[in-house]
């Protein structure tokens, strides 16, 4: 192999400083200073007058997607959870559960409806702690975030459902249910008194 002579000037120098013509140079402490513009092309490969200067830089472009703006808090549903001390207690079975409803296999639309009638006719009754059974969704394996964060449409609406004018009167608060009566498929939802 043999070294390359260092004052000899690569083939493609023209080409380097057609693109260096387009940069704006750095401004930092120990680099070289290229306020006298780019550097000279060799006397033999000077393009002829007759050729077109170099088209001039395009503005950025702009991105695709707007920035990413959060959710406002407003727009969530506010979290009453039940006192964890009532929880717990409903969870190891001291605390008797009044009724509960499976909303498995339903739409939204019928999934809404069931609960509302069955909170409304629990809360005329005089009952205090009711199991809202779920379900946990369907485990995706889909490499999309949403999919993974957006498991099970029923569980993700009930708070909700339960935070909305016609229903929040009867309800003092839900909270996710204990391992033996559901886990994470089912809420505890505790109703206040009449």
């Amino acid at each position: 192999m043999s070294k390359r002579d260092p004052k000899r000037l690569p083939h493609d120098f023209h080409l380097w400083t057609a693109v260096a013509s387009t940069i704006d140079p750095l401004r930092r402490k120990g680099l070289l200073k290229m306020a006298a513009g780019p550097l000279p092309l060799p006397v033999e490969e000077q393009p002829s007058a007759a050729t077109k200067p170099p088209p001039r830089r395009k503005p950025p472009r702009q991105p695709f997607l707007p920035p990413y703006q959060a959710p406002l808090p407003s727009a969530a549903a506010p979290e009453k959870a039940v006192d964890p001390s009532i929880r717990k207690k409903v969870g190891r079975g001291r605390i008797d559960i009044d009724g509960r409803i499976d909303l498995h296999g339903m739409t939204q639309n019928e999934a809404r409806g069931a609960l509302h009638r069955f909170i409304h006719a629990r809360f005329s009754r005089g009952d205090r702690t009711v199991l809202v059974i779920t379900g946990k969704g369907v485990k995706t394996d889909s490499d999309y975030i949403a999919a993974m964060t957006e498991r099970g449409v029923l569980r993700t609406m009930l708070p909700v459902w339960l935070s909305e004018p016609s229903l929040s009167p009867m309800i003092s608060g839900w909270s996710v249910a204990a391992r033996g009566h559901g886990g994470e498929g089912a809420w505890y939802v505790r109703l206040r008194r009449a």
